[in-house]
């Protein structure tokens, strides 16, 4: 399975079911939001720090984010 890119997709459907622009949600994680854009299209790896703020943020588990459980 192909995590980058599971991950990428489950960011970018959670950013957008919380109403939120890819500079809106770069500005909550400190990155820039061309970060955003390519952890969504897979072409960066996200750093373990940044994924567990992910689910803080989103109330969600990195399992989830990861595409381990549904």
């Amino acid at each position: 399975m192909n995590y980058t890119n599971v991950l990428g997709l489950r960011i970018a459907q959670l950013r957008k079911e919380n109403g939120l622009t890819q500079k809106q949600l770069a500005d909550k994680l400190k990155v820039d939001n061309t970060t955003i854009s390519s952890w969504e299209l897979g072409k960066n790896d996200v750093p373990t720090a940044i994924l567990v703020e992910l689910a803080k943020l989103f109330d969600t588990t990195t399992d989830y984010l990861l595409g381990l459980t549904e």
